[in-house]
């Protein structure tokens, strides 16, 4: 089944508050302390102890990737009651250039973020194949509609109009591997 913008548009709103112009609707950002008393944001947080309820698994999968490559966890913070809408990981692959994945709590979704080198395709594929077998029933949102911006979404570290969708359902994480 082919995942459509319209679909990942309707996941985000579920868990982040729109901002749109011209309505009744007043935008909260999120560094205001009436932030955290929107629905939206209580689903953020739900969606982040269920996370924290099943880390388990993604502890399992991680380790059994970890034993193959030199892997690193971006995802710790959870166990401490950090608010992050994913697990997140990423595998040197050379240097210091890895790529990174990342396992959605708010909807069935993943994503690997490419550095675009040769090295990357056949540990790109494993981790999809790993991914996959782990959670039953995700599937990978394409770049052609992940980074799209969500016009009427603010986060923590981008203003309106600079979120995309995979920094919104894997968090600001995506961010950190750049293209080669």
């Amino acid at each position: 089944m082919m995942i459509t913008r319209s679909e990942l548009l309707d996941v985000v709103y579920r868990f982040y508050p729109r901002g749109v112009h011209n309505t009744d609707r007043i935008y909260v950002p999120p560094d205001e302390p009436v932030y955290k008393d929107t629905e939206e944001h209580r689903r953020l947080v739900e969606a982040a102890n269920r996370g924290r309820a099943e880390y388990p698994r993604w502890n399992a999968m991680i380790d059994r990737l970890g034993d193959r490559y030199g892997l690193q966890n971006e995802s710790l913070h959870l166990l401490s009651g950090g608010g992050d809408p994913a697990y997140s990981a990423r595998i040197w692959l050379i240097d210091e250039i890895a790529l990174s994945f990342h396992v959605s709590l708010l909807g069935p979704y993943y994503g690997i973020h490419l550095p675009g080198i040769p090295e990357e395709e056949p540990v790109a594929r494993e981790v999809a194949r790993e991914i996959e077998a782990t959670y039953l029933g995700y599937r990978r949102i394409p770049p052609e509609i992940g980074n799209e911006v969500v016009p009427d979404v603010a986060m923590n570290v981008v203003l309106m109009g600079e979120a995309t969708i995979y920094m919104c359902l894997f968090s600001e994480v995506w961010t950190w591997i750049d293209p080669v």
